[in-house]
């Protein structure tokens, strides 16, 4: 069973940046399938970034050119670069891994994982 502890969210103003990170145990880093979801108040969850066991990455349109995701397999961790916030970007942040293959295009789809952390808060303002 992977656990995950999400960490880095706060208050920021608009155009400010952050560093969200996201510690896996329980199952080796490097052969994760791992990704960010986020969600507003009142909104649906929305995958706003997708990495696969190489390295691959997805991004959803809104997010793309500002956000960046990683992976440190040595640290089991996964990070979210997020830049250029804007209000819109306001919502907890989750992170999500699935310990078998995911297809590059449903990296960003919720019912390809399993094992969520419980969430960061991101606000900007």
């Amino acid at each position: 069973h992977v656990q995950l502890v999400e960490s880095g969210g706060d208050s920021v103003q608009a155009g400010g940046s952050l560093r969200l990170s996201c510690v896996a145990s329980g199952f080796a880093g490097s052969n994760l399938y791992m990704a960010w979801f986020r969600q507003a108040l009142g909104k649906e969850r929305e995958g706003v970034a997708g990495i696969d066991s190489d390295g691959r990455t997805t991004y959803a349109d809104s997010v793309a050119g500002r956000f960046s995701i990683s992976k440190d397999n040595a640290k089991n961790t996964l990070y979210l670069d997020v830049n250029s916030l804007k209000p819109g970007d306001t919502a907890i942040y989750y992170c999500a891994a699935a310990p078998r293959r995911v297809v590059l295009w449903l990296l960003r789809t919720e019912g390809s994982y399993h094992n969520w952390g419980q969430g960061t808060q991101v606000t900007v303002s």
